[in-house]
C-alpha cells in the first residue's frame, strides 16, 4: 500500500514577495558598490566627516543585504517543507537597518536646507519627522521580536504606519523645500540657470522615488493585510535611500561638467550710458576642486549647496569708463 506523499505548503504570497523583495535590495546593492567605489576615488577631497558618513551608510547597508540573503536561507532552505508559521528569525533586522540610514539622511537634507535657507523651520519638521520615523521603525523592530506569528502581521499596523507616514512626509518635505529653494536661486543667466535646473530635476528624481516606494508599502500593508505583498517595496527601502544620497553626491562632477572640464566662464560686458560705467557682469564656474563655485554678477551674496558641493557667490565689479562724457556716444 503506497502512502500519498504529503503536498508541501504554498509559499508564494508570503515568502513569493519577501524573496523578490531580496532580490531587488542586492540589485541596487551591486548599484552602491559603483556608487561607493566612485564616490572615495573622485571626490579625496571631501570633508573627513562626510566620507565618514558615507563609510556608515555602505557598512549598515551591507549588513541589511547579509541579513536579507540569511532571512530567505532560514525559511526555504533550513526549514524546507514546513508550513509559514512564524517570521524568519533575522527579519526584524530589516526595519531597524532601514531606519538606520533613512534617519540620518533626512537629517543631513534637513541641514543642507537650513545650510541654503537659513532658515530653521522646515529643516526642524524635518528632522523632528525622521526621528518620529525611526522611532516607529524601532517599534517594529520590537513588534515583529514580540509578535513572531504571520497570523499576527495586522497587528504590526500601528507601529508600521508611524515608521512610514513620518518618513513620507521627511521625504516629500525635502523634496519641495529644496526644489522651492533653489528655483529661487535662479539669476537669470543661462548658464548659471542650467545648473540650477540641472539640480532641481536630480532633487525630484532622487526624493520621489523613496517616497513612492513608502506610499506603495502602506497601501499594499493596509488593503492585503495578510499576504507578503508589501516586503517587495519594504526590502528595497534602505539601497533606495543610500543610492538616492549616493546619486546626489556622485552627480556633482556631471552637473558642473561643461567644455572645459575644469573651468568655465562667460563675460557680459554692456555699457550704461545713464552712468558713463561700463558695467561687467561675469558667471564662473570651477570644479577643479572638491566643491565647486559659480559667480554671476548681480548683487554679492554667497550661497552654499554642500550635496552638490556648490558654492554661489554673486558678484558686481564696474570699471570707470576711460572715455570723457563729452565724447560718449
Amino acid at each position: 500500500m503506497s502512502v500519498a506523499p504529503v503536498p508541501l505548503p504554498n509559499v508564494q504570497l508570503l515568502y513569493g514577495p519577501m524573496l523578490v523583495g531580496v532580490f531587488l535590495n542586492l540589485i541596487l546593492y551591486g548599484v552602491l558598490l559603483g556608487q561607493t567605489l566612485n564616490y572615495f576615488q573622485v571626490y579625496k577631497r571631501d570633508p573627513t566627516w562626510m566620507r565618514l558618513f558615507v563609510g556608515y551608510l555602505f557598512a549598515v547597508s551591507t549588513a541589511n543585504s547579509v541579513l536579507a540573503m540569511h532571512m530567505m536561507y532560514e525559511p526555504l532552505i533550513i526549514g524546507y517543507g514546513q508550513k509559514p508559521v512564524f517570521f524568519p528569525t533575522v527579519f526584524m533586522s530589516e526595519s531597524l537597518c532601514v531606519v538606520l540610514v533613512s534617519m540620518p539622511i533626512q537629517v543631513f537634507f534637513a541641514w543642507r536646507i537650513y545650510q541654503l535657507t537659513k532658515s530653521p523651520w522646515v529643516p526642524v519638521l524635518i528632522a523632528f519627522t525622521a526621528i518620529a520615523s525611526f522611532g516607529g521603525g524601532v517599534w517594529t523592530t520590537v513588534m515583529v521580536h514580540v509578535l513572531k506569528l504571520f497570523a499576527k502581521k495586522p497587528l504590526l499596523h500601528q507601529p508600521a504606519l508611524v515608521w512610514f507616514l513620518t518618513s513620507c512626509v521627511a521625504d516629500v518635505l525635502i523634496t519641495v523645500s529644496l526644489v522651492w529653494t533653489l528655483t529661487g536661486k535662479k539669476t537669470g543667466f543661462s548658464a548659471t540657470d542650467s545648473v540650477v535646473d540641472k539640480i532641481i530635476r536630480a532633487t525630484i528624481q532622487t526624493g520621489l522615488i523613496t517616497a513612492i516606494f513608502i506610499i506603495l508599502e502602506v497601501v499594499c500593508f493596509m488593503l492585503l493585510p495578510h499576504y507578503a505583498i508589501n516586503f517587495v517595496f519594504d526590502l528595497a527601502l534602505s539601497k533606495l535611500y543610500v543610492n538616492c544620497l549616493m546619486s546626489t553626491l556622485n552627480a556633482r562632477q556631471s552637473i558642473q561638467h561643461t567644455d572645459n572640464p575644469s573651468t568655465f566662464q562667460q563675460r557680459n560686458v554692456m555699457l550704461s550710458p545713464s552712468r558713463g560705467m561700463l558695467g561687467k557682469q561675469e558667471t564662473f564656474f570651477d570644479t577643479s576642486g572638491p566643491v565647486g563655485s559659480m559667480y554671476d554678477g548681480r548683487e554679492d551674496r554667497h550661497i552654499d549647496d554642500l550635496e552638490y558641493g556648490i558654492h554661489m557667490t554673486k558678484v558686481v565689479e564696474r570699471i570707470e569708463d576711460p572715455l570723457p562724457r563729452g565724447e560718449r556716444r
